[in-house]
C-alpha cells in the first residue's frame, strides 16, 4: 500500500510498507527478497515480471472443470454414441489393444525393479517378457502331459464300464449300477422313477469311438480358429511390448498434463495399482479352490468315499477347476460338472457325495477365500459386475468375459482421479417462468 507524503521543496515521494514473510500462492514458503532500484525503493513491478512460472502439483488440489448443462444434456450422449459406434465397428482391434494394456500394466513393476538394479529399460522388458514365455511354455506343456494322459485313461475306463461285459450274467458294470439304483429307488418307495429302460438303451447305444471320432474331426475344423487365435497372441504381445517401452513417456506425459492432487498417486500407477490387485488377487483364488478340490477328491478317493479312479484323475478335475474359478459367478459352477459327471458314469450314488463337496467349498469361497483374498480389490457393485460380465461376454464371448472385470477396475481407478478434476454444473430446481397473455380487467374496458 502505498501513501503519499510531501517533503520540503514540493515534492512528493512514494512511502512503501513493507509487508514481511509474505505467502506464495502456489507453494508453501516466504516470497524472496525483492531487489531494490537506486533510489533505495523496491522495483515492485519490475520483480513480478521476472517472476517464474507457479510449480504445478502444489499444496493445492486442482480446480474442478466445470461441464455445462448444454454439454451435459447434448454433448455427452453424442459422445457416448459415437464412441459405442466406432468400438463396435472396430471391436476386434479395440480388444487386442485392450489385452495388451491389461499385460502391459500386470508386467510393468517387474520391468521397474530390473530398472532399479541399474538394467536399461529396453533389455528389462526383453528379460521379463523371455521369462515369461519361458514359464508359460513349461507349465502348458507339463499341464498338458498330465491332462492328455489322464484323458486317454479316464476314457479308457469309460469305455470298459460301458462295454465289457460280465461273462455270467452278460450284464455291463454300467448296467449293473443301474439294475442297483432302481433297486433301491424301489426298496425306498420311489418305484415310480422307472430309470432303468432308459439307462439300458442310453448305455447300449452310446458309442465311445465314434464319439472320439467327432471330437477330432470337430479339432481338426477348429484349425482356422487356432491359427486366428495365434494371429491375435502375436499381435497382443508386440502392442503389449511396445507399450511397456514407452511407458515411462507416457506417465510423464500424463503427469505434466493432468498432476496429481495432493498426497495422491499419479493417473498411470492407479490404473496399474487397480488392475494389478485384481488379477493377483483373482489368480490366488483360482489356486486356492483348484487345489483345494483336487486334494479333496484325492482324500475321499483314497479312504474309499469315492470309487477308484477319483485319486487318480485329482489332478486333471483340480486344473479344470482353477481355470473355471477365472470367470467369475459361473465359473464354481462350471468347476463342478466333470467330476460330477464323472461319479454319474462310474458310481451315481457317489455324485451325492462329490455334489456335497463342491457345495463345502464354494462356502468355504464365500465366506472365507474371497473376502481374505480379494478385499477390496475391485471396490464395484455387484449389478455393475453382472453389468460388465454381461456386456463382456455379448461382444466378444468368453475373452470378453476374462476381461471384463479387470477393465471395470481400471475404469473404477481413472474414474476416481478424474472426479475431483471435473464437475457437473448443477441443474438449479425452481419454477419456469412462462409467459402468458392477461386480459384486462372488465371494469377498466368500460
Amino acid at each position: 500500500m502505498q501513501q503519499t507524503q510531501e517533503r520540503s521543496g514540493g515534492d512528493f515521494l512514494p512511502e512503501i510498507v513493507t509487508v514481511e514473510r509474505e505467502v506464495a500462492v502456489f507453494g508453501e514458503g516466504p516470497v524472496p527478497d525483492r531487489p531494490r532500484g537506486p533510489a533505495g525503493a523496491r522495483c515492485t513491478i519490475g520483480f513480478m515480471a521476472e517472476t517464474p512460472p507457479p510449480v504445478v502439483g502444489g499444496s493445492r488440489p486442482p480446480t474442478p472443470i466445470q461441464i455445462p448443462r448444454w454439454i451435459q444434456l447434448v454433448g455427452l450422449p453424442l459422445v457416448l454414441l459415437l464412441a459405442w459406434a466406432v468400438a463396435g465397428a472396430v471391436r476386434h482391434a479395440v480388444f487386442l489393444f485392450l489385452v495388451a494394456a491389461i499385460v502391459a500394466l500386470l508386467l510393468n513393476p517387474l520391468v521397474r525393479a530390473l530398472a532399479r538394479a541399474r538394467i536399461p529399460r529396453g533389455f528389462g522388458v526383453a528379460i521379463v517378457y523371455l521369462t515369461f514365455a519361458a514359464g508359460l511354455v513349461i507349465a502348458v506343456v507339463a499341464l498338458a502331459t498330465v491332462v492328455v494322459e489322464q484323458s486317454q485313461s479316464a476314457s479308457d475306463r469309460i469305455d470298459a464300464y460301458v462295454t465289457n461285459e460280465d461273462g455270467r450274467t452278460g450284464n455291463t458294470a454300467a448296467e449293473r449300477d443301474i439294475d442297483r439304483l432302481q433297486a433301491w429307488l424301489d426298496d425306498h418307495r420311489l418305484g415310480r422313477i422307472r430309470i432303468e429302460e432308459e439307462g439300458r438303451s442310453f448305455v447300449e447305444g452310446l458309442d465311445i469311438e465314434r464319439s472320439t471320432r467327432t471330437a477330432i474331426d470337430w479339432a481338426e475344423g477348429a484349425a482356422l480358429g487356432i491359427f486366428a487365435f495365434l494371429f491375435g497372441l502375436v499381435l497382443v504381445l508386440v502392442v503389449s511390448i511396445y507399450m511397456l517401452l514407452d511407458f515411462n513417456r507416457l506417465h510423464h506425459a500424463l503427469d505434466r498434463r493432468f498432476p496429481p492432487p495432493p498426497g495422491s498417486p499419479s493417473l498411470l500407477p492407479s490404473v496399474e495399482a487397480a488392475v494389478g490387485g485384481y488379477v493377483k488377487g483373482q489368480l490366488l483364488v483360482s489356486a486356492i479352490i483348484g487345489t483345494s478340490a483336487g486334494v479333496a477328491l484325492w482324500l475321499l478317493g483314497m479312504i474309499g468315499w469315492l470309487p477308484a479312479g477319483f485319486e487318480t484323475y485329482a489332478i486333471l478335475f483340480g486344473a479344470w477347476v482353477a481355470v473355471a474359478e477365472l470367470i467369475p459367478y459361473l465359473g464354481p459352477w462350471l468347476g463342478a460338472i466333470p467330476p460330477v459327471l464323472y461319479g454319474l458314469i462310474v458310481d451315481p450314488v457317489s455324485a451325492l457325495w462329490v455334489v456335497l463337496l463342491f457345495l463345502a467349498i464354494h462356502q468355504i469361497e464365500g465366506h472365507i477365500v474371497i473376502p481374505k483374498v480379494m478385499g477390496s480389490a475391485l471396490r464395484l457393485h455387484p449389478l455393475l459386475v453382472i453389468f460388465g460380465l454381461l456386456a463382456g461376454g455379448e461382444i466378444y464371448g468368453l475373452p470378453g468375459v476374462l476381461v471384463a472385470l479387470p477393465t471395470l477396475a481400471a475404469a473404477r481407478a481413472i474414474w476416481e482421479f478424474f472426479g475431483v478434476r471435473v464437475a457437473l454444473e448443477r441443474w438449479e430446481s425452481g419454477t419456469v417462468p412462462v409467459e402468458v397473455e392477461l386480459e384486462p380487467p372488465r371494469a377498466a374496458r368500460r
